[in-house]
C-alpha cells in the first residue's frame, strides 16, 4: 500500500552540506508522519532550458549527483526531465500534476530559500495551494553558520579556494575523466602526467597546481599533484589542460577513467624560463603535495 510521499525539490548540484541538512530533515519528518521520503530533482539545470541566462558549469554530472544523493539520502530520488513544457507550469499546476497526481505527495518540505514553478510564489501561496490539494507544506530549518549554496561553492572553486569549497561540500571536490594522450613533456623531465579529459559542463577550478588524491581503476588511491592551465613554459596560448602526476606510480593509464580529489592549492600557474626551472619547481610541488595529502590540515 502506498503510504504517500514526503517530498523536497531541488537541483542539488554538488549535494553539499546544505543539501544534506535539508534531506536529513525530510527523513526525520517523513518518519514522524509515516510517509516515504523522496527527493525530486531535474535532469539538467533549468537555465539550460529557459535561456534567460547562461547555465553555470556544474559541480557534479548527473551521474555523480545521483551517486552522492544515494550516499547521503535514505529515500528515493525522482528525476524529472526539465523541458519547456515543465518550465511553463505554475507552482500550483506543478503541485497538482506532478506532486499530487503523479507522485501522491502528502507533505512538501521547502528548502529555506527555495521557490519553484513559473512565476514562483510566496510561502503563504505554497501553503494555500497545498491545502487545496491535500499537501501539507512546511519551510525547512536553515543550516546554522555561513550560508552554503552551489553558486557560492562554484565561485570559490573558480578562484582556487579549494579548502573553503571542500568545507561547504563536506568532501573534497573531484574531477573524473578519461586519460588521454598529451605531449609527454612531463615524462622528459621526470614527471610523467596523466592528461584528464573532463566531462562537458563540469566546473574546472582556477588555473594552478593542486595537491590531489587520485582514485585509480583498480580501486587504489595515490597522492598526486595536478596542474590546471595553459602550460605557459611549454607553449603560447595553449588550451586549458588538466594533468596529474601520480606520486610513486608507474604504469599506463591511457583510456582509463580516474578521479582526482582536490585537497588543497599549492600555487598559481607560473611561467618558467626553462624546463630545468620547471623541473625544480615540480620537485617542490611534489613535496608539498605529499605533505598535504598524507598530513592534511
Amino acid at each position: 500500500m502506498n503510504k504517500g510521499l514526503a517530498v523536497t525539490i531541488g537541483f542539488f548540484d554538488g549535494v553539499h552540506l546544505g543539501h544534506a541538512f535539508l534531506l536529513h530533515q525530510l527523513e526525520v519528518l517523513a518518519a514522524e508522519k509515516g510517509l516515504e521520503p523522496a527527493a525530486v530533482t531535474f535532469d539538467r539545470h533549468p537555465k539550460a532550458v529557459l535561456g534567460t541566462d547562461r547555465p553555470p558549469s556544474l559541480l557534479t554530472t548527473q551521474q555523480e549527483k545521483l551517486a552522492l544523493l544515494a550516499q547521503t539520502f535514505a529515500g528515493t530520488v525522482t528525476v524529472l526531465p526539465f523541458t519547456q513544457e515543465l518550465s511553463r507550469l505554475t507552482a500550483r499546476e506543478f503541485m497538482q500534476t506532478v506532486l499530487c497526481q503523479r507522485l501522491h505527495t502528502r507533505f512538501l518540505l521547502m528548502g529555506y530559500n527555495h521557490r519553484f514553478g513559473h512565476g514562483g510564489g510566496t510561502m503563504d501561496d505554497y501553503i494555500a495551494w497545498g491545502k487545496e490539494l491535500g499537501i501539507t507544506v512546511c519551510r525547512a530549518e536553515p543550516l546554522e553558520g555561513e550560508k552554503i549554496s552551489s553558486s557560492r561553492i562554484r565561485t570559490l572553486l573558480a578562484s582556487g579556494e579549494i579548502e573553503k569549497a571542500n568545507a561547504m561540500l563536506g568532501y573534497p571536490y573531484f574531477l573524473t575523466g578519461t586519460v588521454v594522450r598529451g605531449k609527454q613533456i612531463g615524462r622528459q623531465i621526470g614527471f610523467p602526467t596523466a592528461n584528464i579529459s573532463a566531462p562537458p559542463h563540469k566546473l574546472i577550478p582556477a588555473s594552478g597546481a593542486y595537491a590531489v588524491e587520485v582514485s585509480l581503476p583498480d580501486g587504489s588511491k595515490r597522492s598526486g599533484m595536478l596542474s590546471i592551465g595553459r602550460r605557459p613554459t611549454i607553449e603560447n596560448n595553449g588550451e586549458i589542460s588538466i594533468e596529474v602526476h601520480i606520486l610513486d606510480f608507474e604504469g599506463c593509464l591511457y583510456n582509463s577513467t580516474i578521479s582526482a580529489h582536490f585537497i588543497g592549492k599549492i600555487r598559481d600557474e607560473q611561467h618558467f624560463p626553462s624546463l630545468l626551472e620547471l623541473q625544480r619547481q615540480l620537485q617542490k610541488d611534489a613535496l608539498a603535495a605529499r605533505l598535504m595529502t598524507e598530513h592534511p590540515a
